[in-house]
């Protein structure tokens, strides 16, 4: 079972890998250096030479500096029914289906408790950048409860996040930030914008219908049921953003 869980880690790795900006040129993608640009709904993630993986309950860590052969050196347990992992500089986001937990990961091996936001049974993935953490609720028949909403804290204090906006959508799932805009996959692709974050505003509806979405060297990867969508936009303008290619699986 244990070669099996290396094997496993190491293709991940690999294929998070891929995707690092290895000189941090993205302007859009809110993550620091060195960190596996996964999406909103990731159950692992790479930060330096270490792979977070979430369970439902616990955060295992691993140390990949090697990695044909990764070390798993802790295990803080969370909390019950996490589902979403997503870093933002020293800081880690696990969405679960009760609230969000805000871990701080300064010291890469001993993630520490810094604070968490409870809500309404729903699955739960979320993004973040220094000053605010987008939260989206959906409801189905594994979360339970019939709540759809996009929820805006101020993590300007980290210890005590404070919900500041809250409002209905349809079906929200995977969403990202870039620049000043936030995307949602909802019933469409959803762009808001965050210039104030208390009152974001819909500014494009894409017909598209996503689980998730990536941002990286300017092209956004959209994940749907059987299909990837990557979209462009012209530099500068976030909101020309077009179609250019679609690959079914």
């Amino acid at each position: 079972m244990k070669k099996v869980l290396k094997y496993s880690l190491f293709v991940a790795t690999c294929l998070l890998l891929t995707f690092c900006d290895s000189d941090s040129s993205d302007t859009g993608s809110p993550n620091s250096e060195g960190v596996g640009q996964g999406g909103s709904m990731a159950v692992f993630i790479i930060k330096g030479n270490y792979l977070y993986t979430v369970d439902h309950q616990d955060l295992h860590v691993f140390q990949i500096s090697n990695t044909a052969n990764p070390v798993k050196v802790n295990k803080v347990t969370i909390g019950r029914n996490i589902e979403t992992i997503y870093s933002f500089n020293d800081l880690m986001f696990m969405g679960s289906r009760n609230g969000m937990f805000i871990y701080d990961v300064s010291n890469p091996e001993s993630p520490k408790y810094l604070s968490d936001a409870q809500h309404f049974t729903a699955c739960d993935p979320v993004v973040a950048n220094d000053q605010f953490a987008y939260v989206t609720l959906h409801s189905n028949t594994s979360c339970g409860n019939n709540l759809n909403t996009l929820m805006v804290y101020d993590i300007a204090n980290v210890k005590n996040p404070q919900l500041i906006h809250q409002r209905n959508l349809t079906y929200p799932r995977g969403l990202a930030i870039y620049e000043n805009y936030l995307i949602v996959c909802d019933d469409e692709l959803k762009i808001f914008d965050t210039t104030n974050p208390a009152e974001p505003v819909l500014v494009k509806s894409v017909n598209y219908k996503f689980k998730d979405i990536v941002i990286y060297n300017n092209i956004l990867y959209a994940f749907g049921e059987q299909k990837v969508t990557q979209f462009k936009w012209n530099a500068g303008d976030f909101l020309t953003l077009t179609a250019i290619s679609d690959i079914t699986y």
